[in-house]
């Protein structure tokens, strides 16, 4: 009993001291990306100083249920934008949502076949490698056909590495934001009960959630609930400054630690594939913003932001701090995501690898 413990005790000190590890690279690559004045400084300084310590190989340990929890309040911050005006704007959306839809198919006839052909993965791991859904669905139904797990993680986290540190400097470029700012905070000061109500809002919405079996339960729940406090009043702004900045820090840590242990033969072939891939994915996504523009369907921030595949939080962080619609880029990445999850299993029993 005793010595179960002991090894127990042993795994926990070394978890928590690789988190403080972690945490440690990620809060000197913010600093020095806030010193350089890069965009979103929070978000990517932390991604890119975990991508270096991971090909370093310096040994580092997610936030876990942490960095979920951290996403609930991405949601929240999307709930809370939900007011009656925006409602009733939703039909409006509906031809760029039909647009998204076809994108979504489009990606699947396009990158299925490149990684299946080009790169050589089994059928399993090119298919839910290709589908840009949720990180943890893909991975689960991915695992669940046979697929590879490790080379499904790093695929997709280098498409969200790639997507989302471009996308900032992109839009420096091209628009002249800055994303360095603050986020801001529309209306009078928040009141503190309020910020009280938001912070339980998104571990109670996921909570609910996952009771009730709800298809990406961390989002879709802490979003409902918020949403639905803002339309009855119940709050009546977003969530402080301080919050948003917590979240950029955790999610870009989050991305970038999923390249621990990372191998040179891993960065030849999936991390390669995935840059590949990511460059692809650019190019469709790249001629759906212009079609989507073209038809006056959307502005070309929000359009770029709600067609980029890059990871739901992320963009949505791109997002606050650029003053988009976030009605317009949530509600879009969601349409995606809910094709691809709620398609992933039929198109499982197509893709499924033979039982070794």
């Amino acid at each position: 009993m005793s010595s179960g413990l002991s090894a127990r005790y042993r795994r926990v000190r070394t978890i928590w001291r690789r988190r403080a590890v972690t945490t440690g690279y990620a809060a000197a690559g913010a600093a020095i990306a806030a010193v350089l004045d890069f965009p979103v400084p929070l978000l990517l300084g932390s991604l890119f100083a975990c991508l270096v310590a991971a090909l370093l190989q310096v040994r580092m340990e997610s936030y876990g249920i942490v960095s979920d929890l951290f996403r609930t309040y991405l949601a929240v911050t999307v709930g809370a934008s939900v007011t009656p005006a925006v409602i009733l704007g939703l039909p409006a959306l509906a031809p760029s949502l039909a647009l998204m839809a076809v994108y979504t198919c489009l990606i699947a006839a396009v990158g299925y076949p490149l990684l299946r052909c080009v790169f050589r993965y089994d059928r399993a791991t090119a298919y839910f490698s290709a589908m840009p859904g949720g990180l943890q669905e893909m991975l689960t139904f991915g695992e669940a056909a046979g697929g590879n797990m490790r080379t499904l993680s790093l695929i997709h986290a280098t498409r969200v590495m790639l997507i989302v540190s471009a996308a900032p400097f992109f839009l420096d470029l091209f628009w002249g934001l800055d994303l360095t700012r603050p986020p801001a905070v529309a209306g009078p000061p928040i009141d503190p009960w309020e910020t009280v109500i938001m912070l339980l809002a998104g571990p109670v919405g996921w909570w609910v959630a996952e009771r009730i079996r709800l298809f990406g339960a961390s989002i879709i729940g802490p979003l409902l609930l918020t949403a639905g406090l803002s339309l009855s009043g119940v709050i009546t702004g977003r969530p402080p400054a301080e919050m948003i900045w917590a979240m950029q820090f955790v999610i870009g840590l989050s991305v970038g630690v999923k390249y621990a242990g990372v191998t040179l033969r891993e960065l030849r072939t999936d991390v390669a594939a995935g840059a590949a891939y990511s460059v692809v994915l650019t190019v469709i996504s790249g001629s759906a913003v212009l079609l989507v523009v073209s038809l006056g369907l959307a502005a070309p921030l929000e359009a770029l932001l709600a067609f980029l595949p890059g990871g739901q939080g992320e963009m949505v962080i791109i997002g606050i701090i650029a003053g988009a619609d976030l009605a317009f880029v949530i509600s879009h990445h969601l349409l995606r995501y809910f094709l691809v999850t709620l398609t992933a299993p039929l198109a499982a029993r197509h893709v499924r690898n033979p039982e070794p």
